[in-house]
């Protein structure tokens, strides 16, 4: 599957969510992006995404 190449506009969408402490499945979600996308250019952007913790039983 070829990568959908990020417009600016997305970039500084991103540093938005990044800034509202966000969720990294969350902003994939919002922004129609993997969560593998949203963590590979948010490192790009050098921004910090938190991803959902996951349970341990």
């Amino acid at each position: 599957m070829a990568r959908k190449p990020w417009s600016f506009k997305e970039d500084r969408r991103l540093m938005e969510l990044a800034k509202s402490s966000i969720t990294l499945e969350e902003a994939a979600k919002q922004m129609g992006r993997s969560p593998d996308a949203i963590k590979r250019m948010a490192l790009r952007l050098g921004l910090s995404l938190k991803s959902k913790a996951v349970k341990k039983s």
